[in-house]
């Protein structure tokens, strides 16, 4: 026979609307826990202390007077702990009790409806374990708090897995008490369904890696526990809804690797936003001010232009920065390298002026090439572990201490200096760099020239002309 959560629910409200039977007249705790059963004809004691009963007569007269009928009245308690007995059991047997397994009805025929709307593709077995003719609450990637589902995963979580097919159906919005919705990369394409803005108690909605596409619901913003999003690696488009950056429990937005075009959103600065991931779209603007206690910022490969001088001392948690590959210009204040940053990376910009920062630079990846900077080298980034800072307009000698740096087999592994004008390098030349370390020193204003293993894209010149190097010495 089907599963029917309808007949189901419907079974259940018979035997509530059943009572306790016998009569309704309630069976005692002490007669149901085994106990002595109360007598009718009730005892007491008298003040002299003698048991009395009935008519007040003396129970030790009674029982002189009546030892006759002594068994008949032992068959008659009997029989009465008997009828108790009988009582409890009868009572077991009719009594309400929760249903197990029983799905609220409207969220039985959500998951219906979704289920109708996608497919495995092949080589993917997920929808394999969705048979309706049992519990659904059972079935791969529902999970289920009492009667209603309150977590959906939809697709095999499996590294490898195919995936699944088809589209979202609005029908999700009806799982009112939903609190995580999840999609495994697949090629599931449509829209994100506005209805989605239904599901008030929604924590975390992830279906990245997907062929979905049009704009992210303005009703979004109404997901006031929302503290995950991530439709990264789709073909969403449109502008971000300032309504998403207003959500006041978002914690991970991540919108990466789209079409999304306008600006950044702008943030209060009490929310609770950790990591913004906006890489890979066609954003356009400056960098809005954003909350200080950011932790991971990607922006790269946009259309972003302006300065950021203002904007980034102050996100003073920040340990990932990417702002690579936009058009940002100005200078980078010597606060940004005091920041606790496992990752820098602002090449493939328009950032000018000189790097000075104020004390040793710790970060382990610092990225500043294809930009605009100028001056010396500071002997402060010596202790930065992959150091590139090519194609840029340096001048004047390398440092020692980056030099000893990379001999000495410090923590710099990776000296990247190509394509600038500097002018000479103190290192001996019986000195050989080990081999866990990569220097590169091409097409600078170098007599002789230092010859070192770089990236072929580094080119093949050497040096650079001499009407380039006005310091030439040579």
């Amino acid at each position: 026979m089907p599963f029917s959560p309808v007949a189901s629910v419907a079974n259940r409200s018979s035997r509530k609307a059943a009572g306790p039977g016998l009569g309704d007249r309630p069976v005692t705790p002490a007669s149901c826990s085994g106990g002595p059963v109360a007598n009718p004809t009730t005892t007491t004691t008298s003040m002299g202390g003698q048991t009395e009963g009935e008519g007040g007569q003396p129970a030790a007269l009674r029982a002189r007077g009546s030892r006759g009928g002594g068994g008949a009245a032992a068959m008659a308690v009997t029989a009465r702990r008997l009828r108790a007995v009988v009582a409890c059991v009868v009572l077991a047997a009719v009594a309400p009790r929760p249903a197990a397994g029983i799905l609220d009805p409207n969220d039985f025929l959500a998951l219906q409806a979704v289920r109708r709307s996608l497919d495995d593709m092949p080589g993917s077995a997920f929808f394999d374990g969705w048979d309706f003719t049992a519990d659904p609450c059972g079935f791969p990637g529902v999970f289920c708090d009492g009667d209603r589902v309150a977590s959906l995963a939809l697709g095999d979580p499996r590294a490898g897995s195919p995936g699944l097919t088809g589209r979202l159906d609005p029908a999700l919005g009806r799982l009112s008490a939903l609190t995580e919705l999840s999609l495994v990369p697949g090629r599931v394409e449509g829209q994100l369904p506005a209805s989605l803005a239904s599901c008030s108690n929604l924590r975390f909605l992830a279906v990245s890696k997907n062929l979905l596409s049009g704009q992210i619901p303005d009703g979004f913003g109404a997901l006031s526990n929302l503290r995950t999003l991530d439709v990264s690696f789709n073909q969403i488009s449109g502008a971000i809804p300032p309504s998403i950056a207003a959500l006041p429990s978002i914690t991970n937005l991540i919108l990466c690797h789209n079409q999304l075009t306008g600006g950044v959103p702008s943030f209060q600065d009490s929310s609770p936003l950790l990591r913004l991931d906006l890489k890979h779209n066609a954003l356009t603007g400056g960098v809005p001010t954003l909350p200080a206690g950011l932790q991971y910022l990607s922006l790269s490969a946009n259309k972003l232009s302006g300065t950021v001088d203002q904007v980034l001392p102050r996100l003073t948690r920040l340990n990932f920065l990417d702002l690579s590959m936009n058009q940002l210009d100005g200078p980078i204040p010597a606060a940004v390298f005091a920041l606790p940053l496992s990752v820098l990376q602002l090449q493939r910009n328009f950032f000018a002026g000189p790097v000075q920062p104020s004390s040793d630079v710790t970060i382990p990846v610092v990225d500043l090439s294809y930009n605009r900077f100028w001056g010396q080298l500071s002997p402060l980034l010596a202790g930065v572990g992959q150091l590139y800072l090519n194609n840029n307009r340096f001048t004047g000698e390398v440092p020692s201490r980056l030099v000893q740096e990379l001999v000495g087999s410090g923590g710099l592994q990776v000296l990247y200096l190509q394509h600038n004008f500097l002018t000479g390098i103190e290192i001996s030349p019986s000195s050989s760099l080990p081999s866990t370390v990569s220097l590169c020193l091409m097409y600078n204003c170098m007599v002789p020239p230092v010859y070192a293993p770089c990236p072929i894209k580094a080119g093949s010149q050497n040096t650079r002309p001499a009407d380039q190097c006005p310091e030439w010495r040579g």
